[in-house]
């Protein structure tokens, strides 16, 4: 949801100049950001385990970063494929589970069935989004339509990041979480419904 108000502004003023330099001067590929982005979340999930929040914070931040800049830097060079789209979604979905891996290694004993649940959402919720993505005509920029929804993945790192710096308020924030992604997974189901009977 948020995504849409703020990628313009954010690709102007910070992805494009970033990919300029990443291509021109390092020659950065889309799939090295990929990587990249998988191993900061590791990393970040390692300090979420064990208290450190701000460490935790700036590479889920690094993570989610590395993330946008590898689909933005193939769609600049031309190089987007397939693999390029099925290893980006893999990716994103293995930093999703191992965040949630962090937060049930922080206090398993409290919140092992809300992690299992985020687990549940987040598996709805993708798989929603998905299916739809292949019966829907892609007319957007990126290789297959999106369809977007009230919680994407800005709005689950703002989660993760509240639920890193509140840890006392981590039973609220992932209760609503799954609450929200479940409903964004509904809604897309709805809206999906709607336009297939239209047909």
């Amino acid at each position: 949801m948020l995504e849409a108000y703020i990628r313009p502004t954010f690709d102007r003023i910070i992805a494009n100049p970033i990919n300029r330099q990443l291509a021109k001067r390092w020659s950065v590929e889309p799939i090295h950001l990929t990587i990249l982005a998988v191993v900061l979340g590791m990393v970040a999930s390692f300090c979420i385990a064990v208290g450190w929040r701000w460490g935790a914070v700036g590479l889920l931040l690094a993570s989610g970063l590395c993330d946008v800049l590898d689909g933005h830097l193939s769609r600049e060079l031309g190089t987007d494929s397939p693999m390029g789209s099925l290893l980006d979604i893999m990716g994103d979905r293995l930093v999703e589970f191992i965040i949630v891996l962090g937060f049930y290694a922080y206090a398993p004993a409290v919140r092992s069935l809300l992690c299992l649940l985020m687990l549940g959402s987040i598996l709805l919720c993708i798989t929603s989004f998905l299916v739809v993505g292949i019966y829907s005509v892609n007319n957007g920029e990126k290789s297959f339509h999106y369809s977007s929804g009230l919680m994407e993945r800005a709005e689950a790192f703002i989660f993760f990041i509240a639920m890193i710096v509140w840890p006392q308020y981590f039973t609220i924030l992932a209760t609503l979480f799954v609450i929200l992604v479940l409903l964004t997974a509904a809604h897309r189901v709805w809206q999906f419904g709607v336009k297939v009977n239209k047909l």
